[in-house]
């Protein structure tokens, strides 16, 4: 199975919750302002809903919508629209290792994303290496230098309990010894409302800016998808602490809740990088609105 028909496959439980209350509108069985019920439903957000409510609205006035079925392909439209708005390309560093940050909180798969990152640059021919920058849990450490094993990568590690930004330094300098083309770092994913970790994240960047010029290209925020709009909340906390450059969506394949792609992007002017629709080390791919729009929408 090809990675667009997994995402088809994975947005099954939203695309339900979405689309086929929109056949209903098309067949004459519920209203318009049922629609308003279904996108939030969907975890699309209020305030998205509100943009395509108008943006339904505007476009009956204006004959764009003649008849029902033309509800589906306008709204199919609208939010590839508003998921292109922006820059959702990963950026790369012109020279050197490009160096990318990753944050969030326990339990939402932090490292087994960093895991499948590394895998999927390590396969497009790129030297990787990985940074076990969440020195507060051991078992932390021990995942990525099995990820690190699994894929054939560096991990640059210390001890558990030790500093940090001294693992990141170390890493920084070992990317550039050994003339990577990629570092990861992880993060500590204690619970993000405290003080101590957002100063932590600070001296990072701090250490990241001074030792590469343009670094760090990508501060990327994973999420869990079925967490819906609590997922929105944590990305509020998080880009108060750090300047995020994209989300990691994981999990998108267990939830009803694929709309919180767009309410993450609409919201918070945050774009979707990644998204993760499985278990497999190659479930984990960059993010294409048009693609996504496809999927959600049932298209082939």
């Amino acid at each position: 199975m090809g990675f667009f028909d997994k995402l088809k496959s994975g947005l099954e439980k939203t695309r339900k919750t979405l689309t086929e209350k929109i056949e209903k509108l098309v067949i004459g069985y519920a209203t318009i302002d049922e629609l308003e019920e279904v996108l939030i439903m969907a975890d699309v957000g209020i305030k998205t809903t509100s943009i395509l409510m108008q943006d339904v609205r505007d476009g009956i006035k204006a004959k764009q919508i003649n008849e029902p079925a033309d509800l589906r392909p306008f709204l199919e439209a609208k939010l590839k629209e508003l998921l292109s708005n922006g820059d959702y390309k990963i950026n790369y560093a012109k020279q050197g290792p490009t160096v990318i940050i990753v944050v969030g909180v326990n339990g939402v798969g932090k490292t087994t994303t960093i895991g499948k990152l590394g895998n999927y640059y390590k396969e497009q021919g790129l030297k990787v290496v990985l940074a076990a920058g969440d020195t507060f849990r051991a078992a932390a450490i021990d995942q990525l230098e099995i990820w690190g094993g699994r894929i054939g990568v560096d991990v640059i590690k210390h001890t558990e309990g030790s500093d940090p930004a001294a693992v990141v330094y170390d890493a920084l300098k070992s990317a550039k010894s050994k003339e990577a083309d990629v570092l990861i770092i992880d993060t500590a994913g204690r619970l993000h409302t405290k003080f101590n970790l957002m100063e932590e994240l600070k001296k990072i960047n701090r250490i990241v800016e001074r030792e590469i010029t343009g670094a760090p290209h990508e501060t990327l925020l994973v999420l869990d998808a079925t967490t819906g709009q609590n997922a929105i909340n944590q990305a509020k906390l998080f880009s108060q602490a750090t300047p995020l450059t994209g989300v990691v969506l994981t999990k998108l394949d267990g939830t009803a809740k694929g709309g919180v792609v767009v309410a993450i992007k609409s919201e918070l002017e945050i774009p979707v990088k990644w998204i993760g629709i499985g278990e497999g080390v190659n479930d984990l791919r960059p993010f294409d609105p048009e693609e996504f729009s496809k999927a959600l929408f049932g298209d082939k």
